[in-house]
Parts: structure tokens; C-alpha cells; sequence
């Protein structure tokens, strides 16, 4: 079993197309330069063990999420990565996926909010991560992730509803090889600039940590997901599925009827429980 409690854990932002847009959020990344207009805009911390400060409060769950009273919720699907992390110098260098997951970035909508890390971090049990890890045999083209799909929906009032986009897990604007290159970068060079933090000083304030897991990018909305957040009762679902051995038609027909998905599938399984400020 794997303790997350110990791990630090890092978003991206940015690395599906036209995901920013949807959320009501690339106007905070218009002053954030990039040198591939395809690239993602940046990371952000949402976890780290023994910080001082919000980023401190461990928020993940694998079967709920809460909804503070006020506040405007959406699911974000992605896929999460286990990886060792190797340091020169107290600056990352190498960065070693070994497991995925399907993962739910459930982010506030705080218009106005300084920094990413503030809309996905409000306490206990506000992100969510499927405890089922897929080993991940190699980290490029021709591995066993070639074949993965990510899926989401929402059941509310009994009624199954898709809520992002199933989209092939090499939809990814940066993927494997171009992918860690680019997170190894933003590590040693990131600096505190609009809406993002200046990481690499994070890591040294807790000792630099050697696993991180890290979400890659939320996928776009249906328009039902584009424009609905979440309510209290929700179900959310968040799946990675391999299309060898399952298709969309059979998944939601499975998670309607409440049947077991094939064993090389990764679950997320979410109900939104009632908060407070």
C-alpha cells in the first residue's frame, strides 16, 4: 500500500488544449512566457508533507470530495504519475515515472485568486486519487499507456452524465519523453511569476522529497462539464481504461448498472459530501 501522506504532490497546468479556456482561467496565465505556444503553462504545488502553510493539509481521498458552502466546484479528470525523483545539487535532474492513476483535480473557482495552488487545496478531502496504480513498463511510445483512454462522469439524480471528454491518453499536449524534460526544467528554473511558485525553493523547505506524484493535465468539458459544478449527493467518476479490453459504450452501461470494470482499468470513485468555510 502505498502511503500517500508522505508523498509531495505537483499539478501541471496547461497541457491539454483548450482546457484553460474552458475553465475560466487562461487570462491568469497571459503574462506567463513559454517558448512552445504548445507547451504547458506551468506547475503547481497542491501537496507537500511538513510545509508550513495550506499547501501542508493533506487533501486527498479516494471516495469523497467536500463542497464548501459558497464556493463554485469542478471535477478535473486526469491522469497522476508515481515517480522517483532523483537530485544533483538540491535540484532535480531525473524524474522516473513507475505507476499511473486516474486522478480528479477538483479545482475551486476563485476568480481573482493569486496563485493556481489556492483554487486546489482548501483542506481535507478535496482531491481525488484511485488507490488502484498501473505499473507503467516504459515511459514512451510503444508502452502499455499507449493504449489508455480517460473517461469521467457524474451521476446525479440516478442519471449517468458524461462530464469531461473521453480522450485518449496520448491526446496529451506534452507526453513522455517530451513530458519529463520539460517538468525537469520547470523544477530547477520556475520562478514566482503571476499565478505560479517558485517550486525548486519548495522542495529544499522539505527536504527534497524522492517521490512525487503528479497530475498531468485536466481534459476538456463536455458541455454539460463546462457548464455545471459539482452539488452535494454528486457521484464522480474518473477512469483510465485500456481500449484492448473495454470501450466507452461498455464503460458507462458497467457504471450505470453498478458492474466491476476489467482489472486493467484504474477507478475513481467520488461522492460530494456537504461543508463549511
Amino acid at each position: 500500500m502505498i502511503d500517500l501522506t508522505k508523498i509531495a504532490g505537483f499539478g501541471i497546468a496547461g497541457n491539454f488544449a483548450h482546457h484553460l479556456e474552458q475553465a475560466g482561467e487562461s487570462a491568469d496565465f497571459v503574462d506567463v512566457k513559454v517558448d512552445d505556444e504548445n507547451a504547458p503553462k506551468g506547475i503547481f504545488p497542491f501537496y507537500l508533507p511538513t510545509f508550513d502553510g495550506f499547501i501542508g493539509t493533506y487533501p486527498i481521498s479516494s471516495d469523497s470530495i467536500v463542497n464548501v458552502e459558497g464556493e463554485s466546484l469542478q471535477m478535473e479528470p486526469e491522469v497522476a504519475l508515481l515517480c522517483d525523483v532523483i537530485y544533483k545539487d538540491e535540484k532535480v535532474t531525473q524524474i522516473k515515472p513507475k505507476a499511473f492513476t486516474a486522478y480528479n483535480d477538483c479545482s475551486i473557482r476563485r476568480p481573482g485568486a493569486k496563485k493556481i495552488s489556492e483554487k486546489k487545496n482548501w483542506g481535507q478531502n478535496s482531491k481525488g486519487v484511485s488507490l488502484d496504480f498501473k505499473e507503467i513498463d516504459t515511459f514512451s511510445s510503444g508502452g502499455v499507456m499507449d493504449y489508455y483512454r480517460i473517461a469521467s462522469f457524474i451521476k446525479r439524480d440516478g442519471k449517468l452524465i458524461a462530464y469531461g471528454e473521453d480522450t485518449q491518453m496520448l491526446g496529451y499536449s506534452y507526453f513522455y519523453e517530451t513530458l519529463i524534460e520539460w517538468m525537469v526544467t520547470k523544477f530547477q528554473s520556475q520562478t514566482d511569476q503571476g499565478p505560479l511558485e517558485a517550486i525548486g525553493t519548495y522542495l529544499k523547505s522539505v527536504d527534497l522529497p524522492e517521490t512525487f506524484l503528479i497530475s498531468i493535465g485536466a481534459t476538456r468539458y463536455t458541455e454539460f462539464g463546462e457548464h455545471h459544478f459539482l452539488e452535494n449527493g454528486d457521484e464522480l467518476f474518473v477512469l483510465l481504461y485500456d481500449t484492448r479490453y473495454e470501450n466507452e459504450e461498455a464503460i458507462e452501461k458497467k457504471l450505470t448498472k453498478g458492474e466491476t470494470l476489467h482489472h486493467s482499468s484504474s477507478l475513481l470513485h467520488q461522492k460530494v459530501i456537504e461543508g463549511s468555510k
